[in-house]
C-alpha cells in the first residue's frame, strides 16, 4: 500500500519538485498539494493523510511550525516532515517540542528526501544535530553565540535598542555593546545591513515581523 502524501508549501516551484519525488516513487501517491497552512489543515480535516511534507515559513498566514501543532492536536496519527531553507537555529527545538516526526533542510540535503521519508514512516524521529553554517560578512553564523542570535531576531523585527533591552531583560548599553561587535566583526557597516542580511539568509527569523516580508 502506498503511503498518502500532503505538500505543503508557497512556492510553486518547490511543490512541483515535490511533486515529481513523490510520483517517481511507488512508495507513495500524491494526495494534495497546497500553497497555505490553512488549506493543510482543511484538507487534512477531510481527507485521509499518511505524511505531510510542510514549509516552516510561508508567504502570509500560519507559519508550518504552528500548523503542525495545529495538526498533530486534531490528526495525532498524521507523520510531518517539516522543510525548510532557512538557517533559523530555533526551528529544530520548536519544531521536537510541538512533536513534529522528522526536520529535512532543502539547501544542505544530508539524506535524500525519500529515504528521510521512509525513516518516518517507518517510526523513525530524524533530525539533524545542529542547522548549518553560512556566510554572514566576514564571520559564519555558525560563530554567533545565542545572545547575538536574540539581538538579530529582535533588529529582524524592527525593534529598537530600548525595546530590545526590555524584551531581552539587558541593559540598553548591552544592547549596543553587542551590536558594535556584531558590525565589527561582520564588516557591515550598519544595524539595518545586520537586520537585512541576516534575514535574507534566512539566519535568524522573527516571525512577528512585517518588515522583511
Amino acid at each position: 500500500m502506498a503511503y498518502r502524501v500532503l505538500i505543503v508549501d508557497d512556492c510553486k516551484l518547490i511543490r512541483k519538485i515535490f511533486e515529481d519525488a513523490v510520483g517517481n516513487s511507488d512508495r507513495y501517491v500524491l494526495t494534495g498539494s497546497v500553497g497555505s497552512a490553512e488549506e493543510a489543515i482543511e484538507l487534512c480535516g477531510r481527507q485521509q493523510v499518511d505524511i505531510v511534507l510542510m514549509d516552516v515559513v510561508m508567504g502570509s498566514g500560519m507559519d508550518g511550525i504552528t500548523a503542525s501543532g495545529e495538526l498533530k492536536r486534531l490528526c495525532p496519527d498524521i507523520r510531518i516532515l517539516l522543510v525548510t531553507s532557512m538557517f533559523e537555529v530555533t526551528y529544530i527545538r520548536r519544531a521536537r517540542e510541538i512533536g513534529v516526526d522528522s526536520f529535512w533542510h532543502k539547501e544542505v540535503q544530508q539524506q535524500p528526501l525519500l529515504e528521510v521519508m521512509d525513516r518516518t514512516m517507518a517510526g523513525e524521529h530524524v533530525f539533524p544535530d545542529n542547522m548549518p553554517s553560512v556566510p554572514f560578512g566576514n564571520m559564519e553564523s555558525s560563530e554567533l553565540s545565542e545572545r547575538e542570535q536574540d539581538i538579530l531576531r529582535e533588529l529582524v523585527g524592527g525593534a529598537s535598542n530600548t525595546e530590545i533591552a526590555e524584551q531581552l531583560g539587558i541593559s540598553e548599553r548591552t544592547v549596543k555593546m553587542h551590536i558594535t561587535n556584531l558590525l565589527q566583526k561582520t564588516g557591515f557597516q550598519t544595524r539595518l545591513q545586520l537586520a537585512v542580511r541576516a534575514r535574507a539568509g534566512g539566519i535568524v527569523i522573527n516571525d512577528d515581523s512585517s518588515c522583511f516580508g
